[in-house]
């Protein structure tokens, strides 16, 4: 793949050819600090490289793409898996993200099937009574993140099993994507 001038531009010393593969994953590139591109995926994430990664690739050189349709992708997994096994559980696709003004990285949920992925409080009242107009628990990606500390980012344990969870339900992550009419930062 030939880098374009572009991607040429933002690489400085690293490979352009990497730096071409995000931009061409990209559907709008968010901020760049070369070589480092933050950008909007097809899918509405908001991440590092447009999900486009190195680590945990099976060959020097390759690069890891996120899938085409996470929420698919689960379900395939989840049918297969019950299939094979006559049970249903449900399924998580998950990467690590890293957060705006919080250091570190975390996993979120890209894909979810037979699950409910947020937990909406609004309306409820809390133990001193306040009604709670905002609060909505993104429990797909707070089960992401309890599971990547069983998983450990480099044990090369490609799934877990969190069990004891009443989060039954048919969510989608992509329903966890801010719509546009409240992205503050857009």
């Amino acid at each position: 793949m030939e880098p374009s001038d572009r991607a040429l531009e933002i690489a400085g010393e690293e490979d352009a050819r990497r730096i071409e593969v995000i931009l061409r994953e990209a559907a709008r590139v968010v901020r760049v600090r070369p070589p480092l591109v933050i950008a909007e995926t097809r899918h509405g994430f908001i991440c590092a490289s447009a999900g486009v990664d190195s680590s945990n690739a099976p060959e020097e050189g390759m690069l890891v793409l996120l899938p085409e349709d996470p929420d698919v992708s689960a379900q395939r997994i989840r049918e297969r898996f019950r299939d094979l096994t006559t049970r249903d559980v449900a399924v998580l696709v998950t990467d690590s993200f890293g957060r705006p003004w919080r250091q570190g990285t975390t996993d979120v949920a890209l894909g979810a099937a037979g699950l409910q992925v947020m937990l909406d409080l609004r309306g409820r009242r809390d133990r001193a009574g306040y009604e709670l107009h905002y609060t909505m628990i993104a429990v797909a990606d707070e089960i992401a993140g309890a599971a990547e500390l069983v998983m450990g980012k480099t044990d090369g344990i490609p799934a877990a099993v969190l069990r004891g969870l009443d989060v039954a339900g048919d969510g989608r992550a992509r329903d966890l994507v801010i719509p546009q009419e409240r992205d503050l930062f857009r």
